[in-house]
């Protein structure tokens, strides 16, 4: 079976622990400065199925599924060069959390696109931050809050070593605020056909090829900027 991709979206122009918590209400002003337009509004990624004429929700077992008989990801989900107009300076990372895309500025007005997965229902976030820090195979150590309401992840509290079942994947970009990290992340995942989905527990997640990929041309100190309708608001840099 084969699916095309897509958003059923609307388009107009193309912690430090104890941070994660906090909100501020950010204007539209910074959407507009961030991409000269704005983003998606939020709706569920969706597939259209050609057997049945009909969108369908591109859930956990779809992706799963299509994974399993293709071993990739959706053609839209994998890097590739797109025209991209900002006013944000080449290096800089763009996060659109809605369409499940990151876009690494390049000279031109153009931008690498990558596939991402975001946070799941209570977990998504927007604002500005910066790399503060890269990691290769990093450790992976579970928030207190995670470790208190998953039983999986007690066993890893004082650290996961890196490797290939580690959650962070291949590579890990740290998101600071300031010099306060904000325990999200840009990391690989052993489960590269989450990409597309609502999944995580506020990281960004990439296929561990893309994300090494993305590593290798980003500068630590480069902005971040994730833009998702209806999440909470990180206070900016």
């Amino acid at each position: 079976m084969t699916f095309s991709l897509a958003n059923r979206s609307v388009t107009s122009e193309s912690n430090d622990r104890r941070l994660a918590g906090r909100c501020l209400v950010l204007g539209a002003a910074l959407v507009m400065t961030a991409i000269g337009a704005t983003l998606a509004y939020a709706a569920q990624t969706q597939v259209f199925d050609p057997q049945t004429h009909k969108w369908v929700d591109y859930d956990k077992k779809k992706a799963r599924k299509y994974y399993a008989a293709h071993k990739e990801v959706p053609e839209a989900f994998r890097p590739q060069m797109v025209q991209f107009r900002t006013a944000e300076v080449p290096g800089t990372i763009i996060i659109d959390g809605n369409k499940h895309f990151l876009y690494l500025v390049q000279p031109g007005q153009q931008a690498m696109r990558y596939g991402i997965g975001v946070g799941r229902e209570g977990f998504g976030w927007a604002g500005i931050v910066r790399v503060g820090r890269m990691a290769e195979w990093p450790t992976w150590t579970p928030p207190v809050e995670m470790v208190a309401r998953d039983p999986n992840a007690v066993k890893y509290a004082a650290g996961m070593p890196g490797g290939p079942d580690n959650p962070l994947g291949a590579r890990a970009l740290y998101l600071y605020e300031g010099d306060q990290d904000t325990i999200y992340r840009i990391h690989g995942t052993p489960e590269p056909w989450t990409i597309g989905l609502d999944v995580s527990s506020g990281c960004i997640r990439m296929r561990n090829d893309d994300i090494t990929d993305l590593a290798s041309r980003v500068k630590v100190g480069a902005k971040v900027i994730v833009l998702m309708q209806g999440a909470a608001l990180y206070k900016g840099v």
